[in-house]
């Protein structure tokens, strides 16, 4: 049947058009679900809408081939399609984003294989320049330090939320107090612009006001989350006004903000000189659009690749029982593949291993979980490839791989953002940061468990650490909700001989968890060991993951901070804060 160029492009487009009016639904549903306090929804929604994506690809390759009869494309169709989606585009209110819908209706249609550059949007065909109307984006406000509690009852008020704050002249007394004690002097001492986002970013338990604040040749971030109290109040927690604590906030090991953004490039935009440290892929990804966030990366990676001659090696570290990792030393990125086979005692299937990176790209990851970009056939040019990755590459993923004259592609490729491993760091740490990384490392552990996720494989070497020094897991093979685990303690010896076996005197499950094991692998070391901070051996105990899995039956969230707890005014300037945090 013949399908003319144009048409098959408007049915591209307007599957699109179909799939991000979904995703607006679902994203705007997020004010009154915060309203509501309705947690077990926000967590539905955020998996439903990253399903959305794939689902709408699939139905626009069906109509495609409905309205084809499955009859193939030439060469010339396949010209003559692009160009009329150039067309559609140039009028189109979101292009970016309908650039990587077309790549991926393209590369499936041809199972990832034989794609060709020409027919692809690898390169954006818009070009968008500097947004100038700023509305409805955001607002402008010109303000000082005495105006700017007025200035921002203003903004809050104009929120509309339909929950209302217990106390907002106390908070915004605190803003003030915190620009005046953490903040540039210039912000005391001159006027100022505020430029605010007119949407609240939502997730998890938070709602953010995203603004910069401009004074004179200084930019900043200036945001505010809002969060409810024990009163089912709302109030402002802390004040974000630094470049480090907004890139935590928007950290790759974040779930994805729900923030209405009909034209997310505007939105990247505004966002960019707040993130001076995040390539444009984070920023996408971080609002929801992780598909053309993918695309971004893979834009950069080319200009990376073309500008840098330095060669792809082994990942440092300990090498991994499943996943073989390497990297580009002048980019910050690992590239892991799956191995032909597991190192024993590992019993798990590659099938088994994706279903695990796909259950955290769905969960929320609280900040302790890295995000992974997917990859399918991702091709590199086999000149930059070392002798010593090859050699590894055809020794334990020999399946996963094909040479051409001068190219490797690599079947199935997930990406992260390289940090360095924590075993390694533990090995250079002073003794301050040996007890400060500690700390994070166990409350990372925590916090996932309160997310109802248990690592599994809780060594070192399978967490990383950030330029921010945070520490973050990345190992996800052997992760399983904490639910489905059974913690036990270790039942008493009923011989002396017991205890001298190599062998338990009692019987083992394959979900049955000992914590009281936990401390012998990881505190073996004596420098570690003394440490390791006191107020988390709980880790070490039975009862306390009990309790854990007990919270989480019940249907608590729990809380967790994209900021650093002291930061909080509640601890700043409240008594009981500062004993709370204690």
């Amino acid at each position: 049947m013949d399908c003319s160029g144009m048409e098959v492009a408007r049915i591209i487009m307007s599957r699109f058009d179909d799939f991000y009016r979904h995703f607006i639904d679902i994203t705007q549903g997020a004010q009154a679900r915060f309203e509501q306090q309705d947690w077990l929804a926000v967590q539905q929604a955020a998996g439903e809408r990253i399903r959305l994506y794939d689902q709408h690809v699939q139905h626009t390759l069906y109509a495609i081939r409905d309205q084809r009869g499955g009859a193939p494309f030439s060469a010339l169709e396949l010209k003559a399609i692009k160009q009329a989606f150039n067309d559609l585009l140039i009028e189109h209110p979101n292009p970016e984003i309908a650039e990587s819908f077309y790549n991926s209706i393209y590369r499936r249609s041809f199972h990832h294989q034989n794609t060709n550059a020409t027919n692809l949007y690898v390169h954006g065909f818009i070009q968008r320049a500097p947004a100038v109307d700023k509305s409805p984006y955001w607002q402008q406000y010109h303000t000082s330090l005495e105006q700017l509690e007025h200035t921002l009852q203003q903004v809050l008020h104009g929120l509309q939320l339909t929950v209302p704050f217990t106390d907002l002249a106390r908070d915004l007394t605190y803003v003030r107090r915190y620009i005046q004690d953490f903040g540039p002097a210039e912000l005391a001492q001159k006027n100022m612009s505020l430029s605010v986002i007119s949407a609240l970013f939502f997730r998890n338990k938070g709602a953010y006001l995203i603004a910069r604040i401009e004074c004179d040749n200084l930019t900043l971030p200036f945001i505010l989350p809002i969060l409810h109290d024990d009163s089912g109040g709302l109030y402002l927690d802390t004040l974000i006004l630094s470049y480090d604590d907004a890139s935590i906030l928007f950290s790759f090991a974040r779930a994805y903000f729900m923030v209405w953004c009909p034209e997310p490039a505007l939105l990247v935009q505004f966002l960019r000189p707040l993130l001076p440290n995040k390539a444009d892929h984070e920023i996408y990804s971080a609002i929801g659009c992780q598909k053309h966030g993918k695309t971004e990366f893979y834009r950069n990676f080319l200009q990376q690749l073309h500008q840098s001659r330095d060669q792809f090696v082994p990942a440092p570290g300990i090498k991994g029982m499943v996943m073989t990792v390497f990297t580009l030393p002048s980019f910050d990125v690992v590239f892991k593949i799956i191995k032909d086979k597991f190192t024993p005692p590992k019993a798990i299937s590659h099938k088994m291993v994706r279903a695990k990176y796909r259950l955290v790209k769905q969960h929320d990851r609280v900040g302790r979980m890295a995000d992974t970009m997917e990859f399918t056939n991702f091709e590199l040019p086999l000149g930059r490839i070392s002798p010593e990755l090859l050699a590894e590459l055809q020794q334990v993923a020999a399946s996963q791989i094909t040479l051409t004259h001068n190219t490797l592609v690599i079947h199935h490729l997930y990406t992260e953002r390289r940090m360095t491993p924590l075993n390694i760091y533990l090995d250079q740490a002073d003794e301050q940061q040996l007890g400060e990384v500690l700390d994070e490392y166990a409350n990372a552990i925590k916090q996932l468990a309160t997310a109802n996720i248990f690592p599994g494989d809780m060594l070192f070497k399978n967490f990383g650490v950030t330029r921010h020094n945070r520490v973050v897991f990345y190992d996800y093979d052997e992760i399983s909700y904490m639910t489905e685990c059974h913690f036990r303690d270790i039942p008493k010896a009923r011989y002396p001989e017991d205890e001298l076996s190599a062998e338990p005197w009692y019987s083992v499950a394959p979900n049955d968890i000992f914590p009281e094991e936990f401390a012998t692998f990881l505190l073996s070391s004596p420098r570690i060991r003394s440490a390791f901070p006191a107020q988390h051996n709980n880790l070490f105990t039975a009862q306390y993951w009990r309790a854990l899995q007990q919270n989480i039956t019940d249907g608590q969230v729990g809380d967790v901070f994209p900021y650093r707890r002291k930061r909080r005014f509640q601890y700043l300037y409240t008594t009981a804060g500062k004993d709370a945090e204690l």
